[in-house]
């Protein structure tokens, strides 16, 4: 199976989004997520992710962060 045409591979769209995504309150606001310190998401998830697109971006940026992988999302930030 090809990615792109499975549900656990996230579509590309879906990760331009993300790469492109800005912190919108706060002491990094406007700031892309990807760039944002990985103790500011541990702190987020210890005490709970906003509600709402920015909340499942923030998870998802948790995940990419603690695998190693945000770098892969730095190159699709426009």
């Amino acid at each position: 199976m090809q990615p792109g045409n499975n549900s656990e591979f996230p579509d590309k769209a879906h990760l331009i989004e993300l790469a492109n995504y800005k912190m919108p309150f706060g002491k990094y606001k406007d700031e892309y997520l990807v760039n944002l310190p990985e103790a500011y998401y541990v702190w987020f998830k210890q005490k709970g992710f906003p509600q709402g697109k920015l909340g499942r971006f923030m998870q998802e940026m948790h995940e990419l962060k603690i695998n190693g992988l945000e770098g892969l999302l730095r190159k699709l930030i426009h």
